[in-house]
Protein backbone atom coordinates (compact mmCIF):
# COMPACT_ATOMS: atom_id res chain seq x y z
CA UNK A 1 0.00 0.00 0.00
CA UNK A 2 1.18 3.55 -1.04
CA UNK A 3 0.54 6.12 1.42
CA UNK A 4 1.80 9.69 0.80
CA UNK A 5 1.25 12.68 3.16
CA UNK A 6 -1.79 15.00 1.83
CA UNK A 7 -0.61 18.88 1.60
CA UNK A 8 -4.80 19.61 1.80
CA UNK A 9 -5.31 19.03 5.59
CA UNK A 10 -4.49 22.58 6.67
CA UNK A 11 -0.47 22.03 5.23
CA UNK A 12 -0.22 20.07 8.76
CA UNK A 13 2.55 17.52 8.23
CA UNK A 14 0.35 15.04 10.55
CA UNK A 15 3.80 12.12 10.44
CA UNK A 16 5.63 14.73 12.15
CA UNK A 17 2.84 16.32 14.64
CA UNK A 18 1.47 12.67 15.72
CA UNK A 19 4.64 10.83 15.63
CA UNK A 20 3.20 8.12 12.63
CA UNK A 21 4.64 4.82 12.76
CA UNK A 22 3.71 2.38 9.55
CA UNK A 23 4.61 -1.10 9.46
CA UNK A 24 3.21 -4.13 8.08
CA UNK A 25 1.75 -5.34 4.44
CA UNK A 26 -1.65 -6.26 3.07
CA UNK A 27 -3.92 -4.23 1.42
CA UNK A 28 -6.05 -3.22 4.87
CA UNK A 29 -5.07 -0.60 6.86
CA UNK A 30 -5.54 -1.38 10.66
CA UNK A 31 -5.62 2.16 12.67
CA UNK A 32 -4.53 1.64 16.56
CA UNK A 33 -5.35 4.55 18.92
CA UNK A 34 -3.65 4.90 22.52
CA UNK A 35 -5.88 5.72 25.81
CA UNK A 36 -5.69 8.06 28.08
CA UNK A 37 -1.74 8.61 30.05
CA UNK A 38 -0.67 6.85 27.48
CA UNK A 39 1.29 6.50 23.68
CA UNK A 40 1.96 4.01 20.52
CA UNK A 41 4.55 2.03 22.38
CA UNK A 42 1.40 0.08 24.46
CA UNK A 43 0.33 -1.50 20.96
CA UNK A 44 4.19 -3.07 20.76
CA UNK A 45 2.40 -5.66 21.97
CA UNK A 46 -0.10 -6.60 20.14
CA UNK A 47 1.56 -5.01 16.68
CA UNK A 48 3.71 -8.59 15.88
CA UNK A 49 0.24 -10.23 15.68
CA UNK A 50 -1.37 -7.75 12.75
CA UNK A 51 1.86 -6.64 10.62
CA UNK A 52 1.78 -10.14 8.36
CA UNK A 53 -1.87 -9.11 7.49
CA UNK A 54 -2.32 -5.47 7.48
CA UNK A 55 -0.80 -2.17 7.15
CA UNK A 56 -0.88 -1.16 10.64
CA UNK A 57 -1.15 2.78 11.79
CA UNK A 58 0.33 3.60 15.24
CA UNK A 59 0.26 7.11 16.38
CA UNK A 60 0.19 9.56 19.23
CA UNK A 61 -2.23 12.35 20.50
CA UNK A 62 -1.04 15.98 20.31
CA UNK A 63 0.16 16.67 24.15
CA UNK A 64 0.95 12.41 24.35
CA UNK A 65 4.53 10.66 23.50
CA UNK A 66 6.47 11.93 20.87
CA UNK A 67 4.34 14.28 19.37
CA UNK A 68 4.98 17.83 18.33
CA UNK A 69 4.20 19.56 21.42
CA UNK A 70 4.13 23.29 20.27
CA UNK A 71 1.24 22.22 18.16
CA UNK A 72 -1.05 21.54 21.11
CA UNK A 73 -3.91 23.78 21.22
CA UNK A 74 -5.40 24.03 24.99
CA UNK A 75 -8.60 25.24 23.64
CA UNK A 76 -8.90 22.42 21.16
CA UNK A 77 -7.74 19.25 23.65
CA UNK A 78 -10.31 20.66 26.59
CA UNK A 79 -13.23 18.02 24.45
CA UNK A 80 -12.43 14.71 22.86
CA UNK A 81 -13.84 15.82 19.49
CA UNK A 82 -10.28 17.66 19.57
CA UNK A 83 -8.40 14.18 19.58
CA UNK A 84 -10.97 12.82 17.15
CA UNK A 85 -9.87 15.84 15.11
CA UNK A 86 -6.23 14.86 15.35
CA UNK A 87 -7.38 10.96 13.52
CA UNK A 88 -9.54 12.57 10.83
CA UNK A 89 -6.40 14.99 10.20
CA UNK A 90 -4.32 11.75 10.72
CA UNK A 91 -6.72 9.78 7.97
CA UNK A 92 -6.65 12.71 5.09
CA UNK A 93 -2.93 13.62 5.81
CA UNK A 94 -2.36 9.89 4.69
CA UNK A 95 -4.87 9.85 1.98
CA UNK A 96 -6.21 6.97 3.80
CA UNK A 97 -10.20 5.87 4.19
CA UNK A 98 -12.27 2.54 4.79
CA UNK A 99 -9.45 1.67 7.61
CA UNK A 100 -10.36 -0.62 10.85
CA UNK A 101 -9.91 1.79 13.81
CA UNK A 102 -8.65 0.20 16.81
CA UNK A 103 -9.11 2.39 20.36
CA UNK A 104 -8.25 1.74 23.70
CA UNK A 105 -10.19 2.85 26.49
CA UNK A 106 -11.36 6.35 25.68
CA UNK A 107 -10.31 6.38 22.23
CA UNK A 108 -13.09 4.05 21.40
CA UNK A 109 -15.05 6.97 22.14
CA UNK A 110 -12.90 8.93 20.07
CA UNK A 111 -13.12 6.94 17.43
CA UNK A 112 -17.02 6.79 17.56
CA UNK A 113 -16.75 10.29 16.91
CA UNK A 114 -15.13 10.87 14.39
CA UNK A 115 -16.66 8.12 12.41
CA UNK A 116 -19.77 10.08 12.67
CA UNK A 117 -17.74 12.96 11.65
CA UNK A 118 -16.70 11.51 8.36
CA UNK A 119 -17.86 7.86 7.75
CA UNK A 120 -16.25 7.28 4.88
CA UNK A 121 -12.74 7.26 6.53
CA UNK A 122 -13.97 4.11 8.29
CA UNK A 123 -14.71 0.31 7.40
CA UNK A 124 -15.09 -0.62 11.06
CA UNK A 125 -14.31 0.08 14.80
CA UNK A 126 -13.13 -1.93 17.22
CA UNK A 127 -13.35 -0.89 20.98
CA UNK A 128 -11.23 -2.48 23.56
CA UNK A 129 -12.58 -2.27 27.22
CA UNK A 130 -14.62 1.10 25.85
CA UNK A 131 -16.93 3.21 27.81
CA UNK A 132 -19.02 6.08 27.05
CA UNK A 133 -18.69 7.50 30.36
CA UNK A 134 -17.21 7.17 33.15
CA UNK A 135 -19.43 8.69 35.88
CA UNK A 136 -22.67 7.49 38.21
CA UNK A 137 -25.37 9.34 37.04
CA UNK A 138 -28.48 8.35 39.52
CA UNK A 139 -30.05 5.23 39.15
CA UNK A 140 -30.13 5.53 34.98
CA UNK A 141 -26.30 4.65 34.70
CA UNK A 142 -23.75 3.58 36.65
CA UNK A 143 -20.37 4.40 35.27
CA UNK A 144 -18.09 3.16 37.77
CA UNK A 145 -16.98 6.41 39.79
CA UNK A 146 -18.55 9.29 41.25
CA UNK A 147 -17.47 12.79 40.22
CA UNK A 148 -15.61 13.92 43.71
CA UNK A 149 -13.39 10.46 43.50
CA UNK A 150 -12.46 11.51 39.96
CA UNK A 151 -12.12 15.06 40.71
CA UNK A 152 -9.81 14.32 43.51
CA UNK A 153 -7.96 11.97 41.65
CA UNK A 154 -7.32 14.84 38.90
CA UNK A 155 -6.48 17.20 41.94
CA UNK A 156 -3.88 15.12 42.73
CA UNK A 157 -2.12 15.33 39.62
CA UNK A 158 -1.31 19.04 40.94
CA UNK A 159 -0.39 17.97 44.21
CA UNK A 160 1.96 14.74 43.57
CA UNK A 161 2.11 14.00 40.10
CA UNK A 162 4.86 10.90 40.56
CA UNK A 163 2.30 9.57 43.62
CA UNK A 164 -1.22 9.63 40.90
CA UNK A 165 0.99 7.57 38.13
CA UNK A 166 2.11 5.25 40.58
CA UNK A 167 -1.61 4.99 42.31
CA UNK A 168 -3.23 4.60 39.15
CA UNK A 169 -1.13 2.42 36.63
CA UNK A 170 -1.31 -0.77 38.99
CA UNK A 171 -5.07 -0.10 38.99
CA UNK A 172 -5.82 0.26 35.44
CA UNK A 173 -3.26 -2.59 34.88
CA UNK A 174 -5.14 -4.91 37.19
CA UNK A 175 -3.87 -7.63 39.05
CA UNK A 176 -1.67 -10.57 38.08
CA UNK A 177 0.30 -9.22 35.56
CA UNK A 178 3.66 -8.82 35.04
CA UNK A 179 6.13 -6.28 37.08
CA UNK A 180 7.10 -5.02 33.32
CA UNK A 181 3.80 -4.62 31.96
CA UNK A 182 2.95 -2.48 35.51
CA UNK A 183 5.88 -0.44 35.02
CA UNK A 184 5.62 0.08 31.18
CA UNK A 185 2.04 2.06 32.41
CA UNK A 186 3.89 3.81 35.33
CA UNK A 187 6.26 5.06 32.73
CA UNK A 188 4.12 6.11 30.49
CA UNK A 189 1.84 8.09 33.00
CA UNK A 190 4.91 9.98 34.81
CA UNK A 191 6.52 10.85 31.62
CA UNK A 192 3.72 12.75 30.16
CA UNK A 193 3.69 16.33 30.89
CA UNK A 194 0.55 17.40 33.44
CA UNK A 195 0.00 20.53 31.34
CA UNK A 196 -1.11 18.45 28.57
CA UNK A 197 -2.26 15.25 30.11
CA UNK A 198 -4.24 16.67 32.94
CA UNK A 199 -6.97 18.43 30.35
CA UNK A 200 -7.42 14.71 28.34
CA UNK A 201 -8.08 13.60 31.94
CA UNK A 202 -10.94 15.68 31.93
CA UNK A 203 -12.44 15.17 28.51
CA UNK A 204 -11.91 11.64 29.03
CA UNK A 205 -13.39 11.14 32.67
CA UNK A 206 -16.20 13.67 32.94
CA UNK A 207 -17.55 13.49 29.32
CA UNK A 208 -21.01 11.81 28.38
CA UNK A 209 -21.06 10.18 25.21
CA UNK A 210 -23.63 7.82 25.51
CA UNK A 211 -26.70 9.50 23.37
CA UNK A 212 -24.05 8.99 20.31
CA UNK A 213 -24.00 5.43 21.03
CA UNK A 214 -27.01 4.84 18.71
CA UNK A 215 -25.78 7.23 15.84
CA UNK A 216 -23.02 4.50 14.75
CA UNK A 217 -23.33 3.24 11.46
CA UNK A 218 -20.04 1.31 11.56
CA UNK A 219 -19.94 -2.41 11.90
CA UNK A 220 -18.17 -2.53 15.71
CA UNK A 221 -16.60 -5.35 17.61
CA UNK A 222 -16.06 -4.96 21.40
CA UNK A 223 -13.35 -6.59 23.57
CA UNK A 224 -14.18 -6.68 27.36
CA UNK A 225 -12.41 -7.63 29.80
CA UNK A 226 -14.24 -9.89 32.81
CA UNK A 227 -12.51 -8.07 35.49
CA UNK A 228 -11.54 -3.90 34.91
CA UNK A 229 -11.35 -1.89 37.35
CA UNK A 230 -11.98 1.00 35.09
CA UNK A 231 -14.96 0.00 32.33
CA UNK A 232 -16.34 -3.19 34.03
CA UNK A 233 -18.58 -5.91 32.34
CA UNK A 234 -21.39 -4.52 32.58
CA UNK A 235 -20.49 -0.77 31.00
CA UNK A 236 -18.89 -2.88 28.01
CA UNK A 237 -22.85 -4.75 28.17
CA UNK A 238 -24.51 -1.55 27.98
CA UNK A 239 -22.12 -0.35 25.19
CA UNK A 240 -22.91 -3.51 23.08
CA UNK A 241 -26.92 -3.21 23.83
CA UNK A 242 -26.55 0.49 22.49
CA UNK A 243 -24.33 0.47 19.71
CA UNK A 244 -25.79 -0.74 16.63
CA UNK A 245 -24.04 -3.78 14.53
CA UNK A 246 -22.16 -4.53 17.53
CA UNK A 247 -20.75 -7.68 18.53
CA UNK A 248 -19.65 -8.25 22.53
CA UNK A 249 -16.62 -10.94 22.79
CA UNK A 250 -15.50 -11.21 26.93
CA UNK A 251 -11.98 -11.95 27.79
CA UNK A 252 -11.38 -14.25 30.76
CA UNK A 253 -8.94 -11.49 32.04
CA UNK A 254 -8.33 -8.34 34.72
CA UNK A 255 -7.61 -5.19 33.76
CA UNK A 256 -8.22 -2.36 31.44
CA UNK A 257 -5.18 -3.15 28.93
CA UNK A 258 -6.49 -6.63 27.31
CA UNK A 259 -3.64 -5.19 24.14
CA UNK A 260 -1.04 -5.44 26.67
CA UNK A 261 -1.86 -8.39 28.53
CA UNK A 262 -3.51 -10.49 26.18
CA UNK A 263 -2.52 -9.36 22.90
CA UNK A 264 -2.65 -12.84 21.13
CA UNK A 265 -6.10 -13.53 21.88
CA UNK A 266 -7.07 -9.88 20.87
CA UNK A 267 -5.49 -10.71 18.09
CA UNK A 268 -7.74 -13.73 17.24
CA UNK A 269 -10.69 -12.01 17.69
CA UNK A 270 -9.58 -8.79 15.60
CA UNK A 271 -8.86 -11.45 12.68
CA UNK A 272 -12.15 -13.77 13.40
CA UNK A 273 -14.29 -10.08 13.16
CA UNK A 274 -12.37 -8.95 10.12
CA UNK A 275 -12.72 -12.05 7.94
CA UNK A 276 -16.45 -11.95 9.01
CA UNK A 277 -16.93 -8.60 7.96
CA UNK A 278 -14.91 -9.44 4.56
CA UNK A 279 -18.00 -12.07 3.90
CA UNK A 280 -20.98 -9.56 4.21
Amino acid sequence: MLITSNSSTNNIDVIQRNNVKISGQGNQAIVLAHGFGCDQSMWSYLLPHLESNYTVVCFDYVGSGQSQLSLYDPERYTKLEGYALDVIELLEGLSMSSVIFVGHSVSSMIGLLASLKRPELFASLIMVCPSPCFLNIGEEYQGGFEREDLEELINLMDKNYIGWANYLAPFVMGTGHSEELTTHLTNSFCSTDPTYSKPFAKATFFSDYRHLLSESKHPCLILQSENDSLASLDIGQYVHQHLPHSSLEVIHATGHCLHMTHPETVSVYIERFITQQAKK
